[in-house]
């Protein structure tokens, strides 16, 4: 069992509320996940400064001032990393495929979590109300967020364990459920050349969607290729910079429920991750239907 929560804010008055607002939803999920937890946050000004690409990197033991003057050195280019509890920030005017793959070279040891022009990803081992804090979530910015709890069932309770998945520029994807025959579907992605960095059966189903992008595809059409693949009991919520979906298996065997207001759209694994949000007593309610993809665009 793990919680899932998503909010996706039309109304621009409302994106300083966004960490505020997201950490309340993901608090009230700790029940159902309480061994790891992580979050996505798209547009945050600090964590994911306009103009230049980030790279959300977890790296015991790295020096942020070293790691920064390693990197600058490598891709020719001023780059900045700071921190938001475990987790460091690297900013750098390239693109940010090329920043992630330099973060991995000049640091073989660490973990890169997330990447994108838009995109901040922090997750870690411990009870989410203590991750929030140690975010500083509550204080994030932007118009998307993701968020996941995590009760561990399939896979060791690591850092790389633990959700989000954010395996391609500005994607991510959280799961409450599991997949039975993610090892061969991993093994035929490994065949073309994918790389993995944990045994968790969420990050096959990450890395089949990214792989379903990168030749192509649209979420949406990506999504129905997941359904139609992978065999399992699940609820996924699929985001992107500018997109947010979420679709359930084909018998809806794990909670799902959707708000919808003219200020903003969330989804949850309970409906009382949602009650916090404003507006909720005239926001309209409903319970995700099997194997439909619901996608909402900013």
């Amino acid at each position: 069992m793990c919680g899932i929560v998503g909010l996706h804010l039309r109304n621009p008055d409302l994106y300083p509320r966004l960490g505020e607002l997201l950490t309340g939803m993901l608090c009230e999920m700790e029940d159902r996940g309480a061994d790891s937890a992580g979050v996505a946050v798209y547009g945050d000004p600090t964590w994911a400064p306009p103009g230049v690409a980030t790279v959300s990197v977890l790296a015991d033991g790295v020096d942020a001032t070293t790691l920064a003057e390693q990197l600058t050195a490598a891709v020719g280019s001023d780059v900045d990393v700071t921190t938001a509890g475990p987790t460091l920030l690297v900013h750098g005017p390239v693109e940010a495929s090329t920043l992630a793959a330099a973060v991995r070279a000049t640091a073989p040891d660490a973990l890169v979590i997330g990447f994108g022009e838009d995109l901040a990803v922090l997750k870690g081992v411990g009870r989410p109300r203590d991750l929030a804090a140690t975010f500083g979530l509550p204080s994030a910015q932007g118009w998307q967020g993701v968020g996941h709890t995590r009760m561990a069932t399939e896979s060791a309770v690591t850092p790389a364990g633990s959700h989000p998945y954010a395996v391609g520029p500005d994607q991510c994807m959280v799961h409450n459920g599991s997949f039975h025959n993610y090892p061969t579907i991993r093994r035929e992605l490994e065949a073309r050349g994918v790389r993995f960095d944990s045994g968790n059966d969420t990050e096959v189903g990450a890395r089949f969607v990214a792989q379903c992008l990168e030749d192509g595809l649209d979420v949406e059409t990506a999504l129905k290729e997941l359904c139609r693949t992978f065999d399992g009991f699940y609820t996924l919520l699929v985001s992107n910079r500018d997109s947010f979906a979420v679709v359930r298996d084909a018998i809806a065997c794990k909670p799902a429920v959707v708000a919808e207001t003219d200020d903003w759209v969330a989804m949850a694994s309970e409906y009382r991750a949602l009650v916090g949000l404003p507006g909720i007593e005239s926001a309209r309610l409903f319970e995700p239907e099997p194997e439909r993809i619901y996608a909402w665009t900013r």
